[in-house]
């Protein structure tokens, strides 16, 4: 039997990179997977691939910083498939600013992409898990929430934001059969890591030689992880921290 058979997955930002990766493995492990994005295009190139997989699969235009595009995204799968079984809080923005350099504008954006996003998700996927007294919740967070770094305290904050979040919803959720963790990538081969490279003036070499296990991960190793998180086979896990980061984190 496959691993998330008869589930229903609800990845956001799911048009592109972890996102993406991850749809695909749980449509192949047997879940009827709902992608959103605020890039249509993407959106529905990645859903056709899906499909290929699986033909119960869905894609919503979606900004997950607005509460109404959260109510029509769940009232359209609860009426397609009468329930959602899984939640990845995957949407997310990088953004790396000296404090000085950060404007008010900027902050705000970031965090209603990044904390207020994760929480609208929860508001709204919550309940309907809690009507079947099981589910759930995978919300990306990053190394960045766990260590610090130069020019990363607008991204560290929301990202230790969703940490936390993910074990105060993990304690008040717990006696209603739903598990809520979150999971802490390094860098990894995505546009997220073509911008650090970008911004920090560091080679794709130089970033993976930060690594001990001298490279970069990769989206397929993130998702490996969530559908772990995603199966009943973390069924005793909830509210914990699942760090993806080549030992970054060990050595800091």
């Amino acid at each position: 039997m496959k691993r998330l058979e008869n589930k229903v997955a609800l990845i956001t930002g799911g048009a592109a990179g972890i996102g993406k990766e991850t749809a695909l493995l749980f449509a192949k492990e047997g879940a009827k997977v709902v992608i959103t994005d605020i890039d249509e295009e993407k959106g529905h190139e990645t859903l056709d691939e899906i499909k290929q997989i699986n033909t119960e699969a869905l894609f919503f235009k979606h900004d997950v910083s607005q509460e109404e595009d959260w109510k029509q995204v769940v009232a359209k799968i609860i009426e397609e498939f009468n329930k959602i079984d899984i939640l990845f809080n995957n949407a997310g923005i990088y953004i790396i600013k000296s404090i000085p350099e950060t404007n008010i504008e900027t902050w705000n954006r970031l965090m209603s992409i990044n904390v207020t996003g994760v929480f609208l998700g929860l508001k709204h996927v919550l309940p309907k898990m809690e009507k079947k007294q099981a589910g759930s919740v995978i919300n990306s967070s990053s190394l960045a929430g766990l260590t610090g770094a130069p020019g990363h305290t607008l991204y560290g904050a929301s990202k230790g934001a969703v940490r936390v979040m993910t074990k105060d919803a993990a304690a008040e959720y717990a006696s209603k059969g739903i598990r809520i963790n979150s999971i802490h990538p390094g860098y990894i081969t995505t546009e997220m890591a073509d911008y650090a490279s970008e911004i920090t003036n560091l080679s794709k070499e130089e970033l993976d030689s930060t690594y001990p296990l001298g490279r970069m991960g990769k989206p397929s190793e993130v998702a490996n992880m969530a559908l772990f998180l995603a199966s009943d086979e973390s069924s005793f896990s909830t509210g914990a921290e699942f760090v993806i980061d080549g030992g970054s984190s060990a050595i800091q």
